[in-house]
């Protein structure tokens, strides 16, 4: 599966690489500089038919819950970068990725660890008011709690989860 999603992201990637961090793959753009601005439209972005923004079929999707106020939050962004949020109240907003967020996530998603982290049961925690992440990449799922004195979360999995919180916040 995962030789699968190298092999179609390979096809959309460009040689020019726009980010490189120590213990993540490189990452490439696709497409020129977009907007992130939220709007406020109340229509969902439509799913467009085909490969996902990974490669694999379907959205990217994060929910947060959890917190001392009892967030229940999701983001689910598109194969071409639109992202929607909704919000525990079912406020939405919606954007799109740049070019560069966008290559990043293809970047992520394609990372191997996030599929050895999938395996790994997320253990209970004693912290309390803590946020819960889920993360479903294709057919991955994976998260964690967020609870600093007890836990690390999983580096992959954490890496796409901050840049899917920074980049449709």
């Amino acid at each position: 599966m995962i030789t699968l999603m190298v092999a179609v992201l390979a096809g959309c990637t460009s040689a020019d690489p726009v980010d490189t961090t120590p213990n993540q793959p490189p990452v490439t753009a696709t497409s020129p500089p977009s907007s992130t601005a939220p709007t406020t439209s109340g229509a969902p972005a439509p799913t467009s038919p085909g490969t996902g923004a990974t490669g694999a079929a379907g959205p990217v999707q994060l929910t947060r819950s959890g917190g001392f106020a009892g967030r229940g939050d999701r983001v689910t962004v598109e194969p071409d970068g639109r992202w929607t949020a909704v919000d525990r109240a079912g406020s939405r907003r919606t954007g799109k990725l740049s070019a560069a967020d966008l290559g990043r996530l293809r970047g992520l998603a394609a990372d191997p660890r996030l599929a050895s982290e999938s395996r790994v049961p997320t253990a209970s925690t004693g912290c309390a008011d803590a946020f819960t992440y889920r993360l479903s990449v294709g057919t991955i799922e994976t998260g964690y709690v967020d609870c600093p004195s007890e836990t690390t979360p999983p580096p992959a999995t954490r890496a796409l989860v901050e840049l899917l919180l920074r980049a449709t916040a």
